[in-house]
């Protein structure tokens, strides 16, 4: 080996190997090899001596003018001194950066950690200078984030692990107990976060410095920078400015294209879209920059851990919504539309004429839909009973305003002849507005209407619902529903359907209502709709009977009511509340969709007021039935309502009966008195049930209820003590119940007529005379009882081969049957037998005086 590359690099070593190669004899012996092997080893050591004591050698000699050239290149370098406070404020700034990476995985436990060690650093600071506004800006950030983590906690069902729960407990008290010193400094921040962190950079500048205009720099790893070939507009602060006019279609792609990845911080997102929002100069990137604003807004749903849309976005998302409505107003050329292509040229933006339309992709009723969407969820999530709720409820007039001008904008697309509007825009947005007026009183509706009006710029009108059309409030659910029926089909007119059902029904408009209801044939049909659809109509059932109650029609109101009421699942019916059952086995995903399910609070019907009018109801209904049949065995099944007899029955079999406490037990012992007859102790205790209160004109209510209960109490009692009687005065019957005369003739008269009461009315003498029939033995009802069981037999029997033969046979040979057996003809004539009978056995019942109810009846 050469002695000028000893102690060289490898390369340097194969080379001379190679050369070695080179200049060898191939045919000399291997021993001559060796030894000269050893000879360069013994001279590479010699010469690494050597270097070491006498100097630098070998490759060292030829590197030396090179190493010199980079100390002269050092020497050319200017050396940046750092003060003290630099340091400081770099260590600062490095701790904040470790506490935001740390909040963006949810790490309390290294937030924890970090946050000691930036008071610590802060106690330095504090003590020779003022305290950065960048430590304000992180301590009011972290106090924000963990009240969200909470809030997030106390409603989501996946909980901290053991580590981060410590940590998020630790920083409770450290935030509460740090924050108070700086309490003023904090709503300085809040109160304008932009204005604050600027003002400290003001006051960084030295007042004789001259500040330089940004220049074009090379930005490859300055904070800030974008994409664009490494080069930027970088500031004063050394940070990257990428929020031009001419990157915003740039940016806004590279937003797009980052939705629904992992890892995507949507809030800095939101952030970067309002600078360029701020930056934006023409219409087009105003209505590109909201359109991906309001989506963004939304996203940040689907990624907290609450499910539900905080008031201050929603807020944002509602005002740039209506921001985005007055651009489009203001700019007809430019229309937002569904089956739009997207503008592909990122570096030059459209420049449409003033007469041409260009279309920009989007969905203007997407976003009111979604806006309605996210304003019931959060009333479902809020306390009703806390003024949080009725803030919240109070932003429904700036969505309703919104409907209506979306609702403007759809009509105009529609008058445009060059764009191909769907229907079913229009009818979506026709629908929620219908959604947000059905369900309220009309003084309610008018205000809400005036007020949307006056939002709306004066040239803008609607061709549905004019502006200056008839302020009648059902005249404008009227003409609503009506364009939806003529409109659209399926769900969305079987709920316009519904909503004018409730709003008449809502109104005290009962026939009307219950025609309508008749003649849509919906509850043939309701079980093929989606299950909103199927709340919406047990709603308007309800409301029916309802109205049907304040009408004073107790029979179909207690009719109307009994399908809902009669099921015991009053909350699941009326989506107001989940009510598991005992044994019932649903998943945790079917429960979370029956949450969703549920109504606001302002949107409930009254449950208690529901029972109280069901079971009242009932109770005028059944008390005189059960008088009525007594304990005849072929008229004891019928029952009008169960879930009534069932609590009667659990009433009577107490031991001791207290006061009444709630609206059961009032209709109870309600009961009981007008079984005994004493009327006016039930009417005392059915009109001191608080509930009445709840509903529009209740002293009408009670007087209502004091003549239906004084009604029902004649009725009942001559059903039971008939048979007690052969004549009885009228006006004895009137002194009785506090009735007139006439009232107690028209109620005698109906139940004759009604073959409920075997007497005849005597008018000349002012008297009843009550007949007496042939009374049945107990084996005479014992054998009708039977033939008729044995008919019911023979008839389901026919059924079931008719089933099996599936219509084999011919209808001669079912004709010869039945003239053969001659069944149908003889069971006729046992059935008109059984009723000339039945009305004996009615009679028979008359004279039996102690009644379903017991020992409260009893004579």
């Amino acid at each position: 080996m050469s002695r000028f590359f000893a102690g060289g690099d490898s390369s340097s070593e194969s080379s001379s190997s190679d050369e070695e190669e080179l200049y060898s004899d191939p045919e000399a012996p291997k021993e001559d090899e060796e030894s000269e092997e050893d000879s360069d080893d013994e001279e590479e050591d010699e010469e690494s001596s050597s270097d070491e004591e006498g100097g630098k050698g070998g490759v060292s000699k030829f590197l030396r003018d090179q190493e010199s050239s980079e100390e002269s290149e050092d020497e050319d370098k200017v050396t940046v001194v750092k003060s003290a406070k630099d340091k400081r404020l770099e260590e600062l700034e490095g701790v904040v950066k470790l506490i935001d990476n740390a909040r963006r995985i949810n790490d309390w436990s290294t937030i924890s950690t970090e946050f000691d060690k930036l008071n610590r650093q802060i106690v330095k600071m504090a003590a020779q200078e003022k305290v950065p506004k960048i430590y304000i800006k992180t301590i009011a950030e972290l106090e924000d984030f963990m009240n969200d983590t909470i809030a997030a906690q106390k409603v989501s069902t996946k909980k901290l692990n053991a580590t981060n729960a410590r940590g998020l407990n630790a920083m409770k008290q450290k935030i509460k107990r740090n924050n108070r010193e700086y309490t003023t400094e904090i709503e300085k921040y809040r109160a304008d976060k932009e204005d604050y962190m600027m003002s400290e950079e003001e006051e960084e500048v030295q007042p004789m410095e001259k500040v330089k205009k940004p220049k074009a720099v090379y930005t490859e790893g300055v904070e800030g920078a974008d994409d664009g070939g490494g080069w930027g507009i970088v500031g004063t602060d050394g940070k990257a400015v990428p929020y031009t006019p001419e990157k915003i279609l740039s940016n806004l792609r590279s937003i797009v294209e980052s939705r629904g990845k992992k890892n995507t911080d949507r809030a800095e997102q939101i952030r970067v879209m309002e600078k360029l929002l701020e930056v934006a100069v023409t219409p087009y990137q105003n209505i590109r920059v909201l359109l991906t604003l309001i989506s963004t807004r939304f996203d940040l749903t689907t990624s907290s851990s609450t499910n539900y849309m905080s008031q201050e976005q929603w807020k944002s998302a509602e005002h740039e919504f209506g921001t985005l409505l007055g651009t489009l107003e203001a700019n007809r050329n430019l229309v937002v539309v569904e089956n739009a292509e997207e503008w592909e040229d990122v570096e030059k933006p459209p420049q449409p004429a003033a007469d041409e339309l260009f279309k920009i992709p989007g969905s203007i009723v997407s976003i009111a839909e979604r806006l309605d969407d996210e304003l019931t969820r959060s009333l479902q999530h809020v306390d009703p009973h806390t003024a949080e709720y009725i803030e919240r409820l109070s932003d429904e007039q700036a969505l309703y305003n919104n409907i209506l001008r979306a609702l403007l904008y759809v009509e105009n697309l529609q008058t445009i002849e060059k764009l191909e509007t769907p229907q079913d825009a229009a009818n979506r947005i026709v629908m929620r507005r219908l959604e947000h007026v059905y369900f309220k009183p009309s003084q309610v509706v008018s205000i809400l209407e005036e007020t949307a009006w006056k939002s709306i710029p004066s040239e803008l009108d609607s061709k549905i619902t004019p502006r200056s059309g008839p302020q009648d409030i059902a005249t404008l659910v009227q003409v609503l529903s009506t364009y939806l029926f003529k409109n659209s089909i399926d769900i969305i007119r079987a709920r316009a359907y519904l909503c004018q059902v409730y709003y008449f029904a809502l109104h005290d408009q009962y026939y009307r209502a219950r025609d309508m209801l008749l003649m849509s044939h919906l509850q043939e049909t309701i079980t093929n709709f989606n299950i909103s659809t199927q709340i919406l109509f047990n709603r308007t059932l309800v409301q029916v009977g309802l109205c049907a109650f304040r009408a004073s029609l107790v029979y179909e109101a207690q009719n109307t009511l009994q399908e809902i009421c009669g099921s015991g699942r009053q909350k699941e019916l009326l989506a107001q509340g989940v009510q598991l059952q005992r044994y019932s086995q649903v998943t945790p995903e079917q429960e979370k969709l029956e949450r969703q399910r549920q109504l606001p609070f302002h949107m409930h019907i009254n449950l208690d007021l529901l029972e109280c009018v069901y079971l009242t109801c009932s109770m005028l209904l059944e008390v005189p039935l059960l008088a009525q049949t007594g304990s005849s065995p072929d008229i004891k099944k019928r029952v009008i309502s169960k879930t009534y007899r069932r609590l009667l029955e659990f009433h009577e079999r107490q031991i001791f009966t207290g006061p009444p406490e709630n609206t059961r037990d009032h209709v109870m012992q309600a009961s009981r008195a007008l079984a005994a007859g004493e009327w006016k102790r039930a009417a005392d205790l059915i009109c001191s049930i608080k509930v009445w209160e709840l509903m529009a004109h209740s002293e009408q209510i009670k007087k209502m209820l004091s003549e239906q209960i004084q009604e029902e109490g004649l009725r009942t009692y001559l059903f039971t003590y008939a048979p007690f009687y052969d004549t009885l005065s009228v006006n004895t019957l009137a002194g009785m119940f506090d009735l007139t005369e006439r009232k107690v003739a028209a109620v005698v008269s109906k139940m004759i007529s009604h073959e409920e009461l075997a007497a005849a009315l005597d008018q000349v003498n002012s008297a009843i005379i009550f007949r007496k029939g042939v009374e049945l033995s107990r084996l005479q009802s014992l054998a009708l009882t039977l033939s008729d069981k044995a008919s019911g037999l023979i008839e389901s029997n026919e059924r079931v081969l008719e089933q099996r033969t599936q219509g084999t046979a011919n209808a001669f040979e079912r004709q010869g049957g039945q003239g053969g057996r001659g069944g149908r003809g003889g069971r006729g004539g046992r059935g008109g037998q059984r009723g000339d009978r039945g009305g004996s056995r009615t009679r028979g019942g008359q004279q039996f005086g102690g009644g379903a109810l017991g020992g409260a009846i009893k004579v």
